[in-house]
């Protein structure tokens, strides 16, 4: 019996089939381990802490935008300027001293250059007020960055902070770092309301500016990479989390307990972090960053803070910052960290 020639396979259903078994996709290493990370996006990218040393933040310096505060918009109930349909506030009688502002952000950048920080730079719209506050567009996670869907739309064009998600977006876009998610639907959420507490252990505060929607979403990104996030609500009309606890060291946070809830601070304590609490009436101070751990830039006029922090075993590098606050933040309002050192 005469045995017939195999048939080719190339051109039958089979093909790839078989050819494939050979070559199957692989989910591992994940995505945010570095070793896929520098394959494929050049490095590793992200924030796994709040407090490794600081490599690459993002800044805006105040610019024209800060002209659209109107020095006849005084309310004396709340003792600042204030419009409403443009939404934005200044925290004086008179408009910012512009020169000032910048002098301030300036020197700012000048700490932060000092500490071995790069710095990239993103654009704003010229009637976006509170674009100096880079921290609430993005959060950066373990791989990438998450972008924020900002909570106020002022009714002219281009005022209100939405939209600041689109300039932040493009800066990412070209460093070449991973966007993670954006914040979308009917998600809110802002990155000054969110905390790295340690490396398995995060927390959002919950206010009218971050809601169920934004912080599920988050929740969702962060599960990946193994972080449990926890929901903090936030007392009164306090916007961001940020005004009530910032990491300081890797057990160190600095806290302001009125914007806390209390059952937060057994959190803390549970996780092994010490509450260093700031000094009644200084309560800015808390608004800090931390550039390594154990070492912070905080701005002035918060001497008893300070001398709280250096018995906690705390560096401190004090920064003016007064005009700029007026704006409604502080040094951690006006940086958005996108990497740091795991450990």
């Amino acid at each position: 019996m005469t045995s017939q020639p195999n048939e080719s396979i190339r051109n039958t259903d089979a093909y790839y089939h078989v050819v494939l078994e050979r070559i199957p996709p692989r989910a591992e290493p994940a995505f945010h381990e570095p070793e896929m990370q520098a394959r494929v996006w050049g490095q590793r990218w992200g924030v796994t802490n709040d407090v490794g040393r600081l490599r690459l933040i993002a800044l805006h310096r105040p610019g024209v935008e800060m002209e659209l505060i109107d020095p006849d918009k005084y309310d004396d109930s709340i003792e600042a300027l204030i419009d409403d349909r443009e939404q934005w506030y200044w925290r004086d009688s008179t408009p910012p001293d512009i020169p000032l502002m910048q002098q301030q952000h300036d020197g700012l950048r000048a700490a932060l250059e000092a500490e071995g920080v790069e710095i990239v730079d993103v654009g704003g719209s010229d009637g976006d007020v509170k674009a100096v506050f880079t921290r609430d567009s993005a959060i950066a996670i373990n791989g990438g960055a998450i972008i924020c869907r900002m909570g106020p739309v002022g009714v002219p064009r281009g005022t209100g902070r939405r939209g600041e998600e689109a300039y932040v977006t493009k800066v990412l876009a070209n460093l070449g770092m991973p966007i993670i998610r954006t914040i979308a639907g009917t998600g809110l959420l802002e990155g000054g309301s969110f905390c790295f507490l340690n490396e398995s252990t995060a927390a959002v505060g919950m206010s009218f500016r971050q809601n169920e929607e934004g912080a599920r979403q988050l929740e969702e990104a962060l599960a990946v990479t193994g972080v449990r996030l926890i929901r903090v609500p936030l007392t009164g009309h306090a916007l961001h989390l940020d005004g009530g606890i910032v990491m300081v060291d890797h057990d160190k946070a600095l806290i302001n307990v009125t914007r806390l809830p209390y059952w937060f601070l057994d959190e803390l304590k549970a996780l092994g972090i010490e509450a260093i609490h700031v000094w009644p009436g200084e309560g800015h101070a808390v608004n800090s960053l931390a550039v390594r751990p154990g070492r912070i830039l905080i701005s002035e006029a918060a001497p008893r803070t300070v001398d709280r922090l250096h018995a906690a075993g705390v560096e401190t590098v004090e920064v003016p910052y007064s005009e700029v606050r007026k704006n409604g933040g502080g040094i951690h309002c006006s940086t958005l960290p996108l990497l740091r050192d795991a450990e």
